[in-house]
C-alpha cells in the first residue's frame, strides 16, 4: 500500500514583485515570465508531496484574466488537485496583492507533473488524501482533465 499525503502538505505560497525587467512592452507582466513562476511552484508543489525529482508533463490550462503592471505584488500559491500513478495535478492560482491585502484573481493554470527517478523513469507518488468538498470538487474535475489530456494525445496535440 502506497503512502497517503494532504493536500495542505504540499500547499505553497510564493510572492514576487513585478520589477521593469519583467514588464513587456505594453507595460504589463511578460506572460512567459508569470508562466516561469507558474512553473517553478507546481514543480515545489509536486516535489513535495512526491518526494521525488519531478518534471512538467503539461501545462493543461492556463487563463490570463487580468493584467499585472510594474510595483504589483503577485502572489502565486499551488496545490495538488489530483494524484494518478506516477503523476500529480497541480493548480496554481496567481493573484495581485493590494496594500490593503484584497488578492485579485489574475490567473490560473493545471500543470500535470510526474515524478522520476535519477534515471527519468516515471516512479509512483503518495496517494491523496481528499478532506474537504472543495478538493472532492477539484479532484472530480482533475479526473475529467486528465480524460481530455488523454483523447487531445490520441489525436496528436
Amino acid at each position: 500500500m502506497r503512502p497517503v499525503k494532504k493536500v495542505a502538505d504540499s500547499l505553497t505560497e510564493q510572492q514576487y514583485l513585478v520589477r521593469p525587467s519583467h514588464i513587456n512592452h505594453y507595460g504589463r507582466l511578460f506572460g512567459g515570465q508569470l508562466l516561469k513562476w507558474i512553473d517553478e511552484i507546481a514543480g515545489i508543489v509536486a516535489i513535495r508531496h512526491a518526494n521525488a525529482t519531478v518534471t512538467t508533463a503539461a501545462i493543461d490550462n492556463l487563463q490570463f484574466k487580468a493584467p499585472a503592471y510594474e510595483g504589483d505584488l503577485i502572489v502565486l500559491t499551488g496545490q495538488v488537485t489530483y494524484v494518478g500513478h506516477t503523476s500529480m495535478e497541480v493548480r496554481v492560482d496567481t493573484h495581485i496583492e493590494t496594500i490593503y491585502g484584497d488578492h485579485i484573481m489574475i490567473n490560473r493554470a493545471y500543470i500535470d507533473m510526474v515524478a522520476i527517478n535519477n534515471e527519468g523513469v516515471a516512479i509512483e507518488v503518495p496517494d491523496l488524501l481528499i478532506e474537504t468538498e472543495e478538493q472532492r470538487l477539484e479532484y472530480e474535475a482533475a479526473v475529467k482533465r486528465k480524460e481530455m489530456r488523454k483523447q487531445r494525445r490520441l489525436e496528436g496535440f
